[in-house]
């Protein structure tokens, strides 16, 4: 062998400290890249059964207000939305309930129930809905949202089921 072809031990402690400190860099990084982004790629439950309140409090034929909040994490953002409506007890019977939502169906705004009117008023457009959540008068395209999954748990309290869009 000539000298020429011959690796100097300078040479190849060279490409073994390379060779280990990558082998290290390898084995640090991976982990540390998948810790950094796992929040973009977690799944939330978009989905829940969300109690609103007792059966008990919500007064048979008069609109009683609930509201909730939902956070939703879209990987290291955070969002809280608050979200609400009308339950409307028909009976004592737990099936005869109309939940709607206070969202106007023509931009959005909070519709609040208004005794006087005997409807739910939109502040924003003069909108008028009926008890029952129709279109009376104003520009909304259709009655307001209703939520249409509910029941009754074994402690007396009212669950909606929801689900984000």
């Amino acid at each position: 062998m000539t000298s020429s072809n011959r690796m100097s031990r300078r040479d190849f402690i060279k490409v073994t400290i390379g060779a280990i400190g990558g082998v290290m860099g390898v084995l640090l990084g991976v982990p540390v890249v998948g810790y950094l982004l796992q929040p973009a790629f977690r799944k939330q439950a978009a989905e829940a059964w969300i109690p609103i309140g007792k059966l008990e409090a919500f007064t048979i034929g008069i609109p009683s207000p609930f509201s909730f909040t939902r956070t939703k994490v879209n990987g290291w953002e955070r969002t809280a939305t608050s979200y609400g409506g009308f339950v409307l007890r028909r009976s004592e019977d737990p099936k005869e309930i109309l939940i709607l939502s206070s969202r106007c169906t023509h931009l959005s705004c909070r519709v609040n129930w208004n005794e006087a009117a005997q409807g739910y008023l939109c502040p924003c457009h003069d909108a008028k809905f009926s008890i029952e959540g129709e279109v009376l008068s104003g520009p909304p395209p259709e009655p307001l949202e209703r939520y249409n999954e509910f029941k009754v748990d074994e402690d007396g309290n009212l669950l909606i089921f929801f689900e984000e869009a």
